[in-house]
């Protein structure tokens, strides 16, 4: 027996509405990004239109003791990276922004990944192909899928092209609690895990390394996760619902097109 409750409609309507916010802070943040910011300023920007403009609140800031808005994640930090006044963008960055909005109680959980002017055509390569195992995975969303298939699929990408996937860190249920059961492997076999029915929640993360998958802890501020290796980390992430059909992403973009 699964010991996750899927949502009923007029909660997936909740959820659908915090989702489009966390989104649009996305769409707003992402054209801003350049050469010179500090990381402190883009948790700033998105503060403030989160708080102010959306009339929500930013699910981060003090949860866990966590002392931002956003988490920003630049080059070889792979989650949890905390913005800073001290942070300045180099040109060739790549820098992830992970922004939960909590809007009447619900949450909606979604990052991307942001090149810094010119950026070197490995880099990229490495966040082209991480967002390719997020669409993979999603694109495999249905009733009766298990949550073995999506860590496979993402795993059996990232690994084609010599990456590797981090196994620490994962996915989650959510809903009126940031973090919510089941948890999202982004590894696994096909054919096991739970199995998947209408009016589940749930992000799908994959972090993606250049080098090795082991990773370090910052000892020193508790958060920020790096790459041990001190190679390369992307990750791209959305929240999704289960439908009858497929899944619903519900922290889709304004411009961006999903190819499944």
């Amino acid at each position: 027996m699964s010991n996750v409750t899927p949502k009923t409609d007029s909660e997936i309507e909740g959820m659908r509405e915090a989702g489009r916010l966390a989104a649009e802070v996305l769409d707003i943040i992402g054209p801003q990004v350049e050469v010179g910011m500090t990381t402190g300023e883009l948790d700033r920007i998105c503060h403030n239109h989160i708080v102010n403009v959306q009339k929500a609140i930013p699910a981060p800031l003090n949860y866990r003791g966590f002392p931002k808005s956003i988490c920003t994640s630049v080059n070889e930090v792979i989650c949890h990276g905390i913005p800073s006044d001290n942070k300045k963008l180099r040109n060739g960055d790549i820098v992830n922004i992970d922004v939960t909005v909590i809007k009447d109680s619900w949450h909606g959980d979604t990052s991307i990944m942001v090149g810094v002017g010119e950026v070197a055509p490995h880099a990229q390569r490495l966040v082209r192909i991480t967002q390719e195992c997020l669409y993979r995975a999603l694109a495999l969303v249905k009733p009766g899928a298990v949550l073995g298939d999506l860590g496979h699929v993402i795993q059996q990408h990232a690994e084609a092209h010599y990456y590797s996937v981090v196994k620490e860190y994962c996915g989650h249920g959510i809903g009126k609690a940031f973090h919510e059961e089941p948890q999202v492997l982004h590894y696994g076999k096909p054919g096991t895990g739970l199995r998947l029915e209408p009016g589940m929640t749930f992000t799908v993360e994959p972090m993606v390394n250049a080098g090795k998958r082991y990773t370090k802890l910052n000892a020193r501020d508790g958060w920020t996760v790096t790459t041990r290796d001190g190679r390369l980390s992307a990750q791209w992430e959305h929240t999704i619902a289960v439908t009858e059909s497929g899944c619903e992403v519900l922290t889709r973009r304004r411009d961006e097109i999903l190819p499944f």
